[in-house]
């Protein structure tokens, strides 16, 4: 039976990454049986634009329909001054909570050909592979009440909530347990329990759910102390599970970590698997329409969706080795160039990674 794929290129570089992804999807239903239909939708500011809203609904019951969906990138500076509720990342976030994606997997896998790309000595990332998987739908970015209101002495204030129900936090908790489960059996819960009363709970609940998983090693730290930490040693961590702020900040650190935020994938997935895939980076408006843009991030988000949501792992395995080959070659777009490498765009890298996906 055909899986549907909803296509969401949005906005800034996300056509051109997205343009790259939907050339390998292309490829692997022609020369690798992949049995899957590709619909394409609005979200963000190109939604605005054309809709008035950043989140049509015509979008959103496509994607209630799909099997999952391939997401590019929203928002740029254009749409900045719009009222609040019109802004791109409204879109995004209505789309997580509507398809109730509750459960973020972002991994940071530094490849060996990356390794003088990165920030950080060689020795210090070589081997590196961590996953973070971050609450999505909960905490501050949801929280209510939020927003922006005169005191009566005439000063504005903004203000949000920072709030996780027990079965919120429990939900993300058995997500990151089961995944460490199928890793390296270790798993760091990040808080900052120390200072804020919702932390405190969380860091309960992740304590009593270890019961539940004796195979797994539970450690907790502070969340300042996990950024210092993924400077200093990243190879201390195996998998991190973390609230919906400290996930986002986290995660691009460690996305520098592998060389370039353009590297790392994610998978947004509901109970039943059914995800939202999409790169960590956003939409660099700077640079869209440069051709400069590294689509490989997009790429590897469709090896997560082959893996987690359409049940194809061997074709996830071969997208990923492609990537692989790709970067023996040579070939590097300029976020992870070096002198000793090739400098390619966006177009080439795609058409790369396709053409080992044939050999």
């Amino acid at each position: 039976m055909s899986r549907k794929i909803l296509v969401l290129p949005g906005d800034g570089i996300g056509p051109e990454i997205v343009g790259e992804a939907v050339k390998v999807l292309e490829c692997l239903r022609r020369d690798h049986g992949l049995d899957v239909e590709l619909e394409q939708g609005l979200i963000g500011g190109a939604a605005y634009d054309a809709a008035g809203k950043p989140l049509p609904e015509e979008t959103l019951k496509l994607a209630k329909a799909a099997d999952a969906v391939l997401l590019g990138a929203v928002g740029g500076p254009k749409y900045d001054t719009l009222d609040r509720p019109l802004r791109p990342e409204r879109g995004l976030l209505a789309i997580r909570a509507e398809l109730e994606l509750f459960g973020n997997l972002r991994p940071a896998i530094l490849y060996p050909q990356l390794a003088s790309a990165s920030a950080l000595k060689p020795d210090v990332v070589a081997g590196l592979d961590i996953m973070i998987v971050r609450e999505l739908t909960g905490g501050i970015y949801f929280g209510e009440p939020r927003g922006i209101r005169t005191l009566e002495n005439g000063e504005r204030q903004g203000y949000n909530t920072l709030v996780y129900r027990e079965s919120e936090i429990e939900r993300i908790g058995r997500l990151a347990f089961e995944t460490a489960r199928k890793r390296g059996k270790r798993l760091c819960s990040v808080d900052k329990a120390n200072v804020l009363e919702v932390t405190e709970l969380w860091r309960e609940v992740m304590t009593r759910l270890s019961s539940d998983y004796p195979d797994v090693e539970l450690s907790h730290m502070y969340v300042d102390n996990a950024a210092m930490q993924l400077v200093r040693a990243p190879k201390q961590f195996d998998v991190l599970v973390t609230t919906n702020m400290f996930g986002d900040i986290l995660s691009d650190c460690a996305a520098m970590l592998t060389g370039s935020i353009g590297m790392l994938p994610s998978a947004s997935l509901d109970k039943d698997s059914r995800g939202m895939y999409e790169p960590i980076h956003g939409s660099a408006p700077d640079i869209a329409g440069q051709g400069v843009a590294n689509p490989l991030a997009t790429i590897l988000s469709v090896a997560m969706m082959l893996r987690y949501s359409l049940g194809e792992p061997a074709l996830a395995e071969r997208l990923q080795a492609a990537v692989g080959q790709v970067l023996d070659q040579g070939l590097r777009t300029p976020d992870i160039h070096t002198p000793d490498t090739r400098k390619v765009g966006t177009t080439e890298m795609g058409d790369a990674v396709v053409a080992a996906l044939r050999a």
